[in-house]
């Protein structure tokens, strides 16, 4: 039996994938490197306040995009590599004006 959402090309699934994998990224991240110095609340707190920590995270988290960009595009799924890219594009606006003005 298929999962079948992995196999639709969609726009919509593109942007929830888009959502999530950068999440998960994030927290992936704080797992490995985190996880054994401060609680997951510590580090969201970190995130909010050290402008270097969130370059660091934003970028891997838009790694992870990255990834599933890739994915969808070599497997043919381009309304769902097109959902990623605006979502990618999206983060990292947002992590720019994060950054200048905050």
């Amino acid at each position: 039996m298929e999962i079948v959402i992995f196999k639709k090309d969609n726009l919509k699934i593109g942007i929830v994938y888009g959502l999530i994998a950068p999440l998960l990224a994030m927290f992936i991240y704080y797992f490995i490197v985190f996880a054994d110095k401060i609680t997951i609340s510590e580090y969201l707190f970190y995130l909010r306040t050290n402008r270097s920590l969130l370059t660091g995270v934003s970028s891997i988290s838009l790694v992870a995009n990255a990834i599933l960009f890739t994915v969808f595009i070599n497997t043919y799924r381009d309304k769902s590599a097109k959902g990623v890219f605006v979502i990618t594009l999206v983060y990292g606006i947002a992590v720019l004006l994060i950054k200048l003005f905050a």
